[in-house]
């Protein structure tokens, strides 16, 4: 995917930029038109974080941020950067992932960044099967890349032994994808108490069969990719279903497999497993309660960061000369847009 950078503030104004987010839904397509079909969500996010500490005597500090781009599921629009210096967007190549980007040379706390935008998300369902055809011949390079292993998504033999296993009978990649979501979904606990769990660890999840999002995902995938069946990793924020506004605790991820002839196909697997009744609902949907920032793991920043590939982005880096430090507080709200701010806006 090709590389891309812009320039989003000067010091510390409030830079409002209009249509970002307008011109790459154009560029992919924009929402679909069956969108119209589905539930859709209009919100206002917030996205604010504070550097409360550096080490002392620190010359450099480099800052990033995930920075979230339109697909044909949601649109983004007016965002707004307030950064105490000038930043900048860039797209790593691999996943085509942005980040928002401060250089800052002889930093003074605290030192406060802030994003903010709409967004417009639509449900996404692909499950109509019934006209399925399998297709031939090789893979996109875009699509084949994620029949790689990831750090901890080792397509090793005991993985794919039990990957086997799980598939066994199965004969379409359709039938295999809908027994390891079947297996992940009874065979795991959502469960985040002890340690361990939300590092998207294959080994982890299939010993302690428990963990949040990360964990089941990393089984689906890995699975996945053992038996051929490409899939691949993304990650947001979640929204309550109640409409209204508030505060989000943390972060929520799930995945999407891939069919010849097809094309992606989305499923969550930890939100089935919350919710047994909507089992059937997530494998083939996502549901409008959400907001996706990035794409993949083991992800490689640009300018690249000095402290190795990232396992996942969804908070901040920021490193100190070099060195990534962790004194930095975050909030995240979203407020939900009326139906008559969701017509003036987009």
């Amino acid at each position: 995917m090709k590389s891309r950078n812009k320039a989003v503030g000067l010091g510390s104004i409030l830079t409002i930029i209009i249509g970002i987010g307008s011109s790459a839904a154009t560029a992919s397509g924009g929402l679909t038109p069956s969108a119209a079909e589905h539930a859709a969500r209009s919100f206002e996010f917030s996205y604010r974080t504070a550097i409360t500490s550096v080490p002392a005597a620190t010359k450099h500090l480099e800052f990033w941020l995930p920075y979230p781009v339109s697909d044909a599921n949601q649109e983004i629009i007016d965002i707004r950067v307030v950064s105490p210096t000038a930043a900048m967007v860039y797209s790593e190549p691999r996943y085509g992932d942005d980040a928002l980007y401060l250089s800052i040379d002889n930093p003074q706390p605290p030192i406060n960044v802030e994003l903010r935008f709409k967004v417009r998300r639509t449900e996404y369902i692909k499950k109509d099967f019934s006209n399925l055809k399998a297709g031939s011949g090789p893979l996109d390079p875009a699509v084949e890349q994620f029949l790689k292993p990831d750090k901890l998504v080792p397509i090793d033999g005991k993985v794919t032994e039990w990957a086997r296993e799980v598939t066994k009978g199965k004969r379409t990649d359709l039938e295999k994808a809908r027994a390891i979501y079947d297996y992940t979904v009874s065979t795991m606990k959502y469960d985040k108490t002890g340690q361990g769990w939300g590092r998207g660890d294959i080994y982890y999840a299939c010993d302690a069969k428990r963990g949040n999002c990360t964990d089941f995902h990393a089984v689906f995938i890995g699975f996945c990719r053992a038996v051929g069946i490409p899939a691949r990793f993304a990650i947001g924020f979640p929204l309550p279903d109640k409409r209204g506004e508030g505060e989000i605790a943390g972060y929520h991820c799930w995945a999407e497999f891939y069919l010849r002839g097809y094309g992606w196909v989305p499923v969550d697997a930890s939100e089935a497993s919350k919710h047994p009744e909507k089992k059937d609902y997530f494998f083939g949907a996502h549901d409008e309660n959400r907001v996706q920032f990035s794409w993949g793991r083991d992800i490689i920043l640009r300018p690249r960061q000095h402290s190795g590939p990232l396992n996942y982005f969804i908070y901040p880096l920021v490193e100190a000369d070099g060195k990534t430090i962790d004194t930095i507080a975050r909030e995240l709200r979203f407020k939900d847009l009326s139906a008559e701010e969701s017509a003036r806006a987009f």
